[in-house]
């Protein structure tokens, strides 16, 4: 004989779905182990972002360090957010302003070395038109390196969140803590600066369709 289903008791509907980020930020406040759900969802792609940036040694630092923060303000989070990734790599790079003679090594490194493996695998887990776009502005960063690390910190900043994290102005505006309206004049500085770089280099290919360019 089958047994017969019960009805939830009262304290298992008391419990929502954890669906979103916010829900697991608000949640782990009461409950902090649930912070462990967030680090799952997104410690990959801040390490990713930040091995990008200054290399794999610091980069294991960094997304530690930007998962411990958040945690510790978790209190601060704002709930109107869904999606925490904004907030992971705003803190992330303000972390990376610490290590900006590594990141400049790394830079030179790729001048050097071309497209590099972490480069190439990121691009592989991207949907099709993403991995185009992305993979042409890892063709960009080997001669655009030098315009990259002549920029002010802050519009570098913009563009990498923009280019990298694959966040909107919106979320690079929440991650920077600056206006929408800022977020468009440093982007529009940086493209201007890559720009002029990119009419003193020899033609590179023609973008694959669907892609996009860091400096249109």
């Amino acid at each position: 004989m089958s047994t017969p289903l019960r009805e939830p008791t009262a304290r298992q509907r008391a419990i929502p779905s954890v669906s979103t980020d916010s829900d697991i930020i608000l949640r782990s406040r009461a409950s902090p182990a649930l912070f462990g759900q967030l680090y799952e969802r997104h410690a990959r792609t801040i390490h990713r972002y930040a091995a990008r940036r200054a290399g794999e040694n610091v980069a294991d630092d960094i997304m530690s360090e930007t998962f411990l923060v958040a945690f510790d303000r978790r209190e601060r989070f704002d709930p109107a957010w869904a999606d925490a990734r904004p907030w992971l790599f705003g803190i992330a790079t303000t972390l990376l302003k610490a290590h900006r003679r590594v990141e400049a090594r790394t830079w030179n490194a790729l001048i050097a070395a071309g497209l590099n493996e972490i480069s190439t695998a990121s691009a592989s887990e991207q949907p099709a038109d993403r991995s185009n776009a992305l993979m042409d502005a890892q063709l960009a960063v080997r001669s655009l390196a030098p315009a990259l690390q002549a920029m002010r910190d802050d519009d570098r900043d913009a563009l990498l969140l923009y280019a990298w994290a694959d966040l909107d102005y919106a979320g690079v505006a929440v991650a920077m803590g600056i206006p929408v309206g800022t977020v468009r004049s440093r982007l529009n500085r940086a493209r201007r600066i890559l720009q002029a770089a990119a009419a003193t280099e020899p033609p590179h290919p023609t973008p694959r369709t669907g892609s996009t360019s860091w400096t249109s």
